[in-house]
Order: structure tokens, then C-alpha cells, then sequence
């Protein structure tokens, strides 16, 4: 373990983080049933029932995550290589799941339970790590205190955005097309999180 003492730049790539993955979050939690609903042509309660199957999933899938990635050995240590590896899978897996084929009413159901069961598949697995980091960052219980605070400000930032940002950027991008709106936004939110995610890699 690094014993040099965390610069500030360390603490604010880490926080960039939880930025990253609240666009993420907020974007499920706020937007994901209606997108599903209203969007895409599913009936909520088909979606609502892939929702719970996809969390008792994840019940297993985060400790089990936590289990491969104590395991990693890289030169860059068991936990920030993650963020490396699927920064760029995690973005393609939302922008995928926030689009809107053509298909059957039980072909679209097939492909949100995929895509929508990939991409929390994938979200755990670069989450866990990135959570992980902190315990291993450093020693000084005054500096994990101030690395936590700065996650808690890049989530708090991240979710902000969020709520601010997505109706504006469905209308501007999507100019009357929900579809193509909402996918853009994603697209937007997705790329910048791949950004951030990257410079946490790096900065950390």
C-alpha cells in the first residue's frame, strides 16, 4: 500500500467516481419505468416484475463480485483495474438498454430482462471495486474521512445533474422523439461517466 499521504487530486477523482455512477443510478430509479412504460411499450407490471427478478439477482451477484475481485491480482492492484476494464462496457450496456428495437411485446420483454439484467450485472461489478478502493486508499482515518466525504459530494453532484439535465436534454436532442431523446441523453450521461470513471482510474 502507498503510505505518501492522499493529495487533493486523489480525493476528487475518487469522488468523480459516485458522480459517474449516479448518472447512472438516477437515471434508473427515476427515468427506467417510465422509459420502459410509456417509451418503450412494456406494461408495468411486466416491468416491475423483471425489476424485483434483477434485484433478488443481485442479492447473490454483489457478493459474489466481492469475492472475484479480493481475488485480482494486477499490477494496479485488486480494485481500480476494474474501473479500467469496464468503464466503456458499462456505457454501451446503458445506452443498449435505454433503446427501443422494434420488436414483439415478448420480444421487447426478452430484451429488457438482457439488457437490463447485463447492465446491473455490470454496474455491480465496477461498483464493488470502486467501493472497495476506499479501505485500501490509505491508513489515516482522517483521510478515508475525507475521501468518503468526497463520494458523498460526487453522488450528491451526480444525482443533481440528473434531475436537472434530463428533461432538457430529451427535448433537445430528441426534438418531439422520446426515443431518440431519451437514448441520447444516455448516451450523454454514459459518455461523461466513462470520462470520469477513467480519470478515477487514473488520478487514484
Amino acid at each position: 500500500m502507498d503510505t505518501s499521504k492522499p493529495t487533493l487530486t486523489e480525493k476528487v477523482a475518487y469522488g468523480a467516481g459516485d458522480f459517474a455512477f449516479c448518472l447512472y443510478w438516477q437515471m434508473f430509479s427515476m427515468f427506467l419505468l417510465f422509459f420502459y412504460t410509456d417509451i418503450f411499450g412494456i406494461s408495468a407490471a411486466a416491468a416491475g416484475t423483471m425489476f424485483l427478478v434483477t434485484r433478488l439477482w443481485d442479492t447473490a451477484n454483489d457478493p459474489l463480485m466481492g469475492i472475484i475481485t479480493d481475488r485480482t491480482t494486477t499490477r494496479w492492484g485488486k480494485f481500480r483495474p476494474y474501473l479500467l476494464w469496464l468503464a466503456i462496457p458499462l456505457s454501451l450496456t446503458a445506452v443498449v438498454t435505454f433503446s427501443t428495437p422494434d420488436f414483439s411485446t415478448t420480444g421487447k420483454i426478452i430484451y429488457a430482462y438482457v439488457t437490463y439484467g447485463l447492465l446491473m450485472m455490470v454496474y455491480t461489478a465496477l461498483n464493488v471495486p470502486y467501493a472497495a478502493l476506499l479501505g485500501v486508499i490509505t491508513d489515516d482515518p482522517d483521510e478515508k474521512t475525507a475521501f468518503a466525504s468526497a463520494r458523498v459530494m460526487g453522488a450528491y453532484l451526480g444525482g443533481t445533474f440528473v434531475q436537472l439535465a434530463t428533461f432538457y436534454l430529451v427535448a433537445f436532442i430528441g426534438q418531439g422523439n422520446q426515443k431518440l431523446g431519451y437514448q441520447g441523453a444516455v448516451v450523454v450521461y454514459s459518455s461523461l461517466a466513462a470520462i470520469l470513471l477513467l480519470t478515477t482510474f487514473y488520478f487514484t
